[in-house]
């Protein structure tokens, strides 16, 4: 009998995320997404500047759309690279009067379970909602299935030196593609 595409045994996946860290904390986040396969589906690098194809351009799209799914998040740099997408996500406190839409006003269950997935307003559902805006529009129009790598990368920026380190590099990412680890023709 084959072996299955995934055993849990050999393909274990360890958490990059910081334990105990609660990502709907208000703060501001780097977020690096990767196309599925590292494959170049969103564009290319032309003299140090990214054209984007009809792909891309709804990447983009979705991402700019992310304050209108999350009213309390504000986005900062982004970009969206021929197999990757940088950005700066800004979660800001839910100002809604307590009972509309409040969900830390949950009452406690005697099984002490939460529902599957990441918590509503996170960082997690925030990322998987614009996966899954992409991915839908995607296969919609240019019938391709598998757009995104399973996960992102998050970094938690803790200060303004930090934001503005990370700023610089999303809009220098561009003109650093021939060097980048990402990019594909990269001479390795």
């Amino acid at each position: 009998m084959p072996e299955p595409k995934f055993n849990p045994r050999i393909h274990h996946r360890h958490s990059i995320r910081l334990r105990g860290f609660d990502y709907s904390s208000v703060g501001a986040y780097f977020v690096t997404i990767v196309a599925h396969g590292r494959e170049c589906l969103f564009g290319e690098v032309v003299d140090g500047d990214v054209k984007l194809n009809d792909v891309g351009k709804i990447a983009d799209e979705c991402w700019r759309a992310i304050p209108e799914h999350f009213p309390n998040v504000d986005l900062g740099v982004h970009i969206i690279m021929p197999n990757h997408a940088h950005g700066i996500i800004v979660i800001r406190p839910d100002e809604s009067p307590i009972g509309v839409g409040a969900t830390h006003w949950v009452a406690p269950t005697t099984t002490n379970t939460r529902p599957a997935g990441p918590k509503r307003g996170s960082l997690g559902a925030i990322i998987g909602s614009y996966k899954m805006a992409v991915t839908r529009q995607i296969q919609r129009q240019h019938n391709i299935s598998q757009i995104w790598q399973r996960n992102y990368y998050e970094h938690v920026i803790r200060n303004d030196r930090e934001m503005e380190r990370i700023w610089h590099y999303i809009e220098a990412n561009p003109s650093m593609w021939a060097g980048d680890d990402e990019n594909p023709s990269r001479g390795r």
